[in-house]
């Protein structure tokens, strides 16, 4: 009797409904192409999310080697469309989950190597996971402002850096947005020379702001884990809040719309961003539905 090839291991996750394909690759061992992560995340005739998390060895790819003695695992994050991205705040949450999920660790706080830089998470006691996001980045002068524009409505926006581009703009109604099914509008675009994420927000009460996001490479999320730290950095500025110049930290609620994340910035600048992250299935490809071509390197740098 035959035996059907083995398929390539896969897991679900998400963190306030920003879902990811997660694929373990300790070793390196695979190379998948734009085309073959946006099969994958195709959510009629794939296993459907918002990204894709690769879990490599930092030590086995070339841009993971120089975090290799700070972070043993590193986060190759590819937006649903097959582009590189430099971060995913709610996906370095289910990143670390996995990690803990698979026995690949027992520390209760774990260094994730990204693109951007080694980001912490922390477990929490009641299930939820804490990120150190790192500091925001306020570009100055031309470069901290833009316009959003939808349809006939336009905004001012801030350009707030969470180790990936985000124009934060503040509106009356979230509708106004629109479907997002198209990225908005954002000018000048020299400002924005590789895209942006951009936020809608509205005020919920005293530090409580909720959100809707057009994620650069994806179209609308029901989260963003950088967008809500950006938008938090954000309002703090507008509230006439900044915890390095004054010395206290500022913590706000920030709802998006597959649940609530708590975002914190801290005296010394580091933003600290609360939520869940969740595993919620796990199985393997079927070897005939991708072809393995599309997945496997012969070689890596």
């Amino acid at each position: 009797m035959s035996t059907a090839p083995a398929g390539l291991p896969f897991l679900k996750g998400h963190g306030t409904e920003n879902d990811f394909v997660i694929l373990p690759d300790p070793d390196g061992a695979l190379a998948p192409t734009p085309a073959a992560v946006a099969r994958l995340c195709d959510r009629r005739a794939g296993v459907g999310g918002d990204g894709l998390l690769r879990v490599v060895r930092s030590d086995a790819l070339p841009e993971g080697r120089a975090l290799a003695d700070e972070a043993t695992w590193f986060m190759d994050y590819r937006n649903a469309d097959g582009s590189v991205a430099e971060m995913c705040g709610n996906g370095v949450r289910v990143f670390a989950r996995f990690l803990w999920h698979a026995g690949l660790t027992d520390d209760p706080v774990v260094a994730v190597g990204t693109r951007a830089g080694v980001r912490w998470a922390r477990r929490e006691a009641d299930g939820g996971v804490t990120v150190g996001m790192g500091r925001a980045g306020l570009p100055s002068g031309r470069e901290a402002t833009a316009t959003v524009t939808v349809g006939e409505r336009h905004w001012p926006a801030l350009h707030v850096d969470m180790g990936n581009p985000h124009a934060v703009a503040f509106v009356e109604d979230l509708a106004h947005a629109g479907p997002l099914l198209d990225a908005p509008g954002v000018a000048p675009a020299a400002a924005y020379p590789h895209g942006t994420n951009v936020e809608f927000v509205v005020d919920r009460g005293p530090a409580h702001v909720a959100l809707r996001v057009h994620e650069r490479g994806s179209g609308e999320t029901r989260s963003c884990g950088t967008g809500a730290c950006a938008v938090m950095v954000a309002a703090a500025r507008r509230d006439g809040r900044d915890p390095v110049a004054d010395g206290r930290d500022a913590t706000y609620t920030v709802d998006v719309p597959g649940g609530r994340l708590v975002i914190t910035e801290r005296a010394d600048g580091e933003v600290e961003m609360t939520g869940p992250a969740v595993i919620v299935a796990e199985g393997s490809l079927d070897p005939s539905w991708l072809d393995p071509a599309e997945l496997r390197a012969t070689a890596l740098g």
